[in-house]
């Protein structure tokens, strides 16, 4: 083994021990919820956003504030509501006067200059005020007026959604749910679980957390995580696996083009191969494998697939397309050589 070999494997190692630890220090305060955890690390280490979907009273937000303790980085929370407008989140140019009695614009930075936003209930707030995000989401800047602002570096986003309540709601449209890297649904506890949360939530013992990673850690293993080899078979399983989500696909089984009105585009296979990169760096491994795709196929995919009526009166929804996709998709095949 080389010494550059063995360096990397270092890191690896040591990449893995870290992403032990903020598990064990979120897990002193979010019970369960191994999947979501495992989901936000993932979206953390390639850049990404996520948007969490559950009931109240789940521990979304909690689960949010928490991973921005043990991250040392900034973190700032938009509560949605009906009236809030894009410059709440954004800022806005202010007209101040200096000492001289000079008077000029000065611009006074909103909540979204920080390393981690949540956007809560964000489904709450009218379209004008959701596309305030778009641009900061993929671009990582804002443009107030004729001036463009750099945001922080780590920056992401994770929004949260109530699923049961859609009175008075605002939708997110395709084009900005398609931001999202992930969406993560978080299911009730078992009931294990909710005993241990009845007993370490009712006491009045406070829980501390330790930081675990700096942003310029966090930036460092982005680099880390984009590193990780990548074959050109995992390539065209991914490949086949998005496009067969396509009902005008050739290569789209029958039940898709009965079931599905529109399917992935190709930013979910690029979310699908970072998300395996970043499960590959996280349990020390140099290269991805087919089931670290799987394992990411439904938080990629169930927001990139709408369903038609005949799906939803057979009962069918996003996550069972996917899944029987993933058990009919074939992996390529690799060429023996002789």
């Amino acid at each position: 083994m080389t010494t550059k070999t063995r360096s990397l494997s270092e890191i690896l190692q040591e990449f893995h021990q870290h992403r032990l630890l903020m598990q064990q220090e979120l897990q002193k305060v979010i019970i369960g919820q191994h999947e979501v955890i495992e989901q936000l690390f993932a979206a953390i280490f390639t850049r990404g956003h996520c948007l969490l979907e559950g009931v109240p009273g789940l521990a979304k937000t909690l689960m949010v504030s928490t991973l921005a303790r043990i991250l040392d980085v900034n973190f700032n929370r938009i509560q949605f509501t009906p009236d809030l407008m894009p410059s709440d989140i954004t800022g806005t140019n202010v007209l101040e006067e200096d000492e001289a009695g000079k008077r000029h614009f000065h611009f006074m930075e909103g909540p979204i200059f920080t390393n981690i936003l949540l956007a809560d209930e964000i489904n709450r707030t009218p379209p004008k005020t959701q596309a305030a995000l778009l641009q900061a989401m993929q671009e990582r800047e804002v443009t107030v007026g004729r001036q463009t602002y750099q945001l922080p570096d780590p920056f992401f986003t994770i929004a949260t959604q109530n699923p049961i309540e859609q009175e008075g709601t605002y939708p997110l449209p395709a084009a900005q749910l398609d931001r999202f890297m992930f969406n993560v649904r978080i299911d009730y506890p078992t009931l294990a679980e909710e005993e241990q949360i009845l007993t370490s939530t009712t006491r009045s013992d406070k829980v501390e957390v330790k930081k675990v990673l700096t942003a310029r850690a966090i930036v460092n293993l982005q680099k880390l995580v984009s590193s990780v080899a990548v074959s050109p078979y995992e390539i065209q399983y991914v490949a086949r696996l998005v496009r067969a989500t396509r009902p005008r696909d050739p290569s789209a089984p029958p039940f898709v083009r009965e079931l599905v009105d529109w399917g992935a585009g190709p930013r979910a296979g690029q979310f699908l191969i970072n998300g395996a990169k970043a499960l590959a760096a996280m349990d020390g491994r140099f290269s991805i494998a087919i089931d670290d795709i799987r394992k990411l196929a439904i938080p990629v995919l169930r927001h990139r697939i709408s369903t038609n009526f005949q799906a939803q009166a057979e009962g069918m929804t996003a996550e069972t397309v996917i899944q029987r996709l993933v058990r009919e998709v074939p992996e390529p095949e690799v060429p023996k050589f002789t």
